[in-house]
């Protein structure tokens, strides 16, 4: 998928609400995009280990994980489940860790930064629920997109 979030922007401006530019890019793919899945969690990713594991089916992981610099909620371990299971991205309101390893992945991943200590493991979060941050409204089901210059949602798939 070509992505051009610009591109995007001047053609569909009205459609789309645009994330503040807090993210660095992870992951081996800059461009991405896709139908959105969520979780909201905070220093523990047990929900993350769990949908990672499931058919991603080209969708884009947005995670809330209430902006924590404290623990990383993605690893190398997940983020290559999540490619083996066809995630087209993830998204992390926190911190990753493994970032060497994800540089060289087949997935998208944006992140606030990196961190070496891994999440506790308590089965705290919500999943499939909207989340926010960034000044965007993230939704189930709808359509992420996102390059080096930034994140974009809209409502419906702009790009095939």
């Amino acid at each position: 998928m070509d992505i051009k979030t610009a591109d995007l922007c001047d053609q569909f401006s009205d459609e789309l609400d645009i994330c503040e530019p807090l993210f660095g890019d992870f992951g081996g793919h800059l461009q991405f995009g896709g139908p959105i899945a969520t979780i909201k969690c905070f220093e523990d990713n047990s929900l993350v280990r769990e949908l990672t594991a499931e058919a991603g089916n080209g969708r884009v992981l947005v995670i809330d994980a209430g902006g924590s610099m404290r623990r990383a909620v993605v690893g190398d371990v997940l983020a290559q489940k999540a490619v083996d299971n066809g995630w087209a991205g993830i998204v992390v309101y926190g911190c990753i860790r493994d970032s060497a390893a994800m540089a060289d992945m087949p997935i998208g991943v944006k992140a606030l930064g990196t961190h070496p200590m891994k999440t506790d493991k308590r089965g705290e979060g919500q999943r499939d629920i909207v989340v926010r941050f960034g000044g965007v409204a993230f939704r189930p089901g709808d359509w992420l997109y996102a390059d080096e210059d930034g994140v974009i949602v809209a409502r419906r798939q702009l790009v095939k």
